[in-house]
């Protein structure tokens, strides 16, 4: 299994061990992280799996939809590394992802 790094809202960081059968956001949501809320459960129909990736994740990572744009626009914590974490595929190529959960809006 690879690693994911979670970084909740207080900057405490959490090392998990990701299954590669999971997105990014299932894999937070299963290791229990409440603050990640996933309301949609990964139909990309909501930004409550919204995270900011660490730079460095490069071409791992594929490119974002129109749909994830336009939802990561209605958030007010939108950086240029902000993602839905429902539409990231883990992967041995994340091997050590680091991602931070964005603030609530």
């Amino acid at each position: 299994m690879a690693k994911l790094i979670v970084v909740t809202r207080d900057g405490t960081e959490h090392e998990i061990e990701g299954d590669t059968s999971l997105t990014v956001m299932e894999n937070i949501r299963d290791a229990g992280f409440d603050e990640l809320l996933a309301l949609c459960g990964g139909c990309c129909s909501c930004a409550t799996c919204h995270v900011h990736v660490e730079a460095g994740a490069g071409d791992a990572i594929p490119p974002m939809s129109e749909d994830e744009n336009d939802l990561l626009d209605s958030t007010s914590d939108r950086s240029e590394n902000s993602r839905l974490s429902c539409q990231i595929p883990f992967s041995d190529a994340l091997d050590g992802l680091r991602v931070r959960i964005a603030e609530e809006d």
